[in-house]
């Protein structure tokens, strides 16, 4: 069994207040069920875009292992400051998940350098999602591929910088594909966007979507390594 980690799912958590189709599908957000689907042995905590600090005190992201981040309507809201706060402890090793439409948020934008755009349409349409990377620790247990029988489309052109490894590409009933599983490692953190997770479709109750992102979770979990030391040096031989 992989080690337990310490947990945080940041969720906007506006749609499932304020739209009913939402709050059919996620009553008590989509924080929650995603942290229900966990194995046991993590530990889960939650944060939303209207508590102080976002729910992302500086306290709370020292006991923070891994962060997963969901956004939408309200991506300028989250303050720069938080922001700035994130970004500090991902370079320090925390793991950080991006979820759907994380990909605006700011914290996504700022490790990427990039506009972090795409194409959408959100009709509710057939989604594959194929693995390109078999043998990949966050594809364990999975498939060829995932079907999600409704989702709202992304497609490229995605403005991101090339992936370190690309684990999924999707494939939509309308004929776009798009690159929906992509890692990357920035300081000492390692990161993971996952594009599923549209909030009127019942996608993270999909049990496939569930063991990817528990995969995620324990792959971008800190691994105990060396801290860098920069600066002048003094010589480990003799000069």
């Amino acid at each position: 069994m992989n080690q337990p980690v310490r947990v945080t799912i940041w969720n906007e958590y506006r749609h499932e207040q304020s739209n009913r189709a939402v709050q059919e599908v996620y009553p008590e957000g989509i924080h929650k069920v995603i942290g229900a689907a966990l194995p046991a042995h993590h530990t889960v905590a939650y944060a939303t875009l209207d508590e102080e600090q976002h729910g992302l005190t500086e306290e709370r992201l020292r006991e923070t292992d891994v962060l997963l981040w969901w956004g939408h309507m309200a991506h300028g809201e989250v303050q720069d400051e938080i922001v700035e706060r994130v970004y500090a402890r991902v370079l320090q090793g925390m793991g950080l998940i991006v979820l759907h439409s994380g990909h605006f948020s700011k914290i996504f934008k700022k490790l990427m350098g990039t506009t972090c755009d795409l194409k959408w349409r959100d009709v509710g349409e057939k989604e594959r999602l194929w693995v390109v990377k078999p043998g990949h620790p966050i594809v364990q247990g999975i498939g060829e591929y995932i079907e999600l029988p409704q989702e709202e489309m992304y497609g490229e052109h995605f403005d991101i910088p090339a992936p370190d490894e690309l684990i999924f590409t999707s494939w939509f009933q309308g004929g776009e594909v798009f690159r929906s599983g992509c890692c990357w490692t920035r300081g000492k953190g390692r990161i993971f966007y996952f594009r599923p997770g549209h909030e009127t479709f019942p996608t993270y109750h999909h049990a496939d979507v569930q063991r990817v992102i528990a995969n995620a979770v324990d792959w971008a979990a800190p691994l105990e390594t060396a801290t860098p030391v920069y600066g002048n040096a003094k010589p480990l031989e003799t000069l």
